[in-house]
């Protein structure tokens, strides 16, 4: 293939790509594709291969891209016209010797495109024709990298809507827990209504009691003569007076507390209707992400599987 038939392709190639980034979700993986290309270096143009890379952020994968290149090696990537060129690059995966690798990265609106021509001899570039065997070796080395990055941010992905339902989740739990509260509270407050009204029945029976015998006890000192005995009958006359007080005192706490075990019934009892409301609607959310987080994570194991 001459450099006119195999540019006019690649624009071609590019187009395509163009065309069907507007036709995939986000929530859809795209294709990983590694095919044959080249790079113009000065006024050669040398056998390459290339890699799609969907999605990924362009800086990200040019500085990861780099960090590769320049692991194990204290040789530094040389950028020219956002071509990239590193001398006597380690690359295990391809050879046991320094290579030479010439590459660029592209960014075509959501998907990147990295091609790499690596010398592994002067003049010498991986490419079909100078062995199957290293040929496959590139192939997967730059499908590799390319699935990392994309593992990477699929698993980002994923682990942003696993956080937004398990937020949800929380939001559902504590409206559950708010709503034992609430129909404890009424439960609470039920008993204490039926224990103050039984208190109030007890206390009006002191009350008849101790006004009886007050009358009666009045009555008897109206007619006696200062001595022991009316000072006796007057301290009984005091005495009785304490118990008319303090069950006075009682009725009037039991019933302050009966208004306000109703006050908080009211509430409760008006607040549980809202909060089943905000249970439903807070569920059908759960749903809905559950859905969504699927989708991702199915994404991110169809990426795995490449």
């Amino acid at each position: 293939m001459n450099f006119f038939n195999f540019n006019a392709m690649r624009s071609l190639y590019t187009l395509a790509i163009t065309a069907l980034l507007s036709v995939f979700s986000l929530s859809a993986q795209k294709p990983i594709q590694v095919f044959d290309d080249s790079l113009q270096i000065g006024n050669s143009v040398i056998p390459s291969i290339s890699v799609t890379i969907p999605e990924v952020d362009y800086e990200k994968a040019l500085k990861t891209w780099i960090r590769d290149l320049q692991s194990g090696t204290k040789s530094k990537v040389m950028t020219e016209n956002k071509q990239m060129t590193i001398f006597g690059a380690k690359i295990k995966e391809l050879n046991p010797n320094p290579i030479n690798v010439y590459s660029k990265l592209e960014n075509y609106e959501g998907e990147l495109l990295l091609t790499a021509a690596f010398e592994i001899k002067k003049d010498l570039y991986i490419a079909k024709s100078s062995g199957e065997a290293e040929y496959v070796k590139a192939q997967n080395y730059l499908k590799t990298f390319s699935k990392n990055l994309y593992v990477d941010l699929a698993k980002s992905q994923a682990d942003a809507e696993e956080k937004k339902l398990k937020d949800l989740q929380r939001e559902l739990s504590s409206l559950e827990n708010e709503k034992t509260r609430l129909q404890r509270s009424i439960e609470t407050n039920n008993t204490t209504i039926a224990q103050e009204k039984e208190n109030i029945v007890v206390q009006n029976n002191e009350l008849t009691i101790v006004n009886a015998e007050l009358d009666q006890n009045n009555s008897e000192l109206a007619s006696m003569e200062a001595g022991t005995a009316q000072k006796e009958k007057m301290n009984l006359i005091k005495e009785l007076e304490k118990r008319k007080k303090k069950a006075l005192s009682s009725i009037e706490s039991s019933e302050n507390k009966i208004s306000k075990a109703t006050a908080e019934i009211e509430k409760a009892t008006n607040e549980i209707p809202r909060n089943e409301k905000m249970q439903e609607k807070v569920r059908e959310q759960i749903q809905e992400q559950e859905a969504v987080y699927q989708k991702f994570a199915d994404k991110l194991k169809t990426i795995r599987s490449y």
